[in-house]
């Protein structure tokens, strides 16, 4: 797979899949966060993926940059105003030191080397700058469907989740940041999703990827009548939430 030199690639593979498929975070998300810094002038967003997030923060900050190991990401990744991106690791990149007024981590925290990581932030963090960090839960739908994801999460695709997953079902509670951290309001990212929208988010699962490399089949093919059944019409577009979670301040 396409990425960096020492990145482990999980995500090129479906780029435009994820770019499409993933869910996008709430506007008043970034609205919040962009109380956090002093400055308003550059923000960096780490491992950037489909630059959801990095497109959302250009509407707060004169100027961001996303980064990302994956060249296949950062191809798919949305184009906005005011929005740069870098490949480049997380743990090293070419950003000046002491210029950066917010870091942020989307989904992606649990990838990095946090040593690293942290020394690069203390690098390119400014007087005032603050890191954020969050991800989302597992999907709610209806009691019957989120008994099915869950049972698909767990078990059909559980064996072939890397490690790093647990941190994300956790909440990222057991990650030490250094930072003063302020207490998040509650949000969750909500979309409306038809059948065939909602087998594409979960084909952009990297414990599917792997399924599918190490079996040679889909595993959501086999879920989808199972699905099927408890959605009704495939065209009908169904409410969707995943719970955020938040942990967010001042660096150091």
């Amino acid at each position: 797979m396409t990425g960096t030199s020492g990145f482990r690639d999980l995500f090129s593979r479906d780029s435009t899949a994820y770019a499409k498929f993933r869910p996008r975070y709430p506007a008043r998300l970034f609205e919040w966060l962009a109380g956090l810094p002093e400055a308003h002038r550059l923000a960096w967003d780490c491992a950037t993926g489909n630059g959801q997030a990095a497109t959302m923060l250009a509407a707060h900050f004169d100027r961001v940059v996303g980064s990302d190991a994956s060249i296949a990401q950062l191809q798919a990744a949305a184009r906005a105003p005011r929005v740069g991106y870098l490949a480049s690791l997380a743990e090293a990149n070419a950003l000046r030191s002491g210029r950066v007024d917010f870091v942020t981590v989307a989904q992606a925290l649990h990838w990095l080397e946090l040593p690293r990581f942290y020394a690069e932030v203390d690098r390119v963090a400014g007087p005032g700058a603050a890191l954020a960090v969050w991800g989302y839960a597992l999907l709610r739908a209806s009691p019957a469907i989120d008994a099915l994801i869950q049972r698909f999460h767990d078990e059909t695709v559980g064996p072939y989740w890397s490690a790093e997953r647990k941190l994300v079902v956790e909440g990222y509670r057991s990650v030490e940041i250094p930072i003063r951290e302020v207490p998040a309001p509650v949000f969750a990212i909500e979309a409306e999703l038809t059948l065939a929208e909602l087998l594409g988010y979960l084909r952009t699962w990297s414990a599917v990827g792997k399924y599918r490399s190490v079996n040679g089949r889909d595993p959501v093919e086999e879920l989808e009548p199972r699905l099927a059944a408890s959605w009704g019409a495939p065209s009908t577009a169904r409410r969707i939430e995943w719970p955020l979670f938040v942990r967010a301040g001042r660096w150091r």
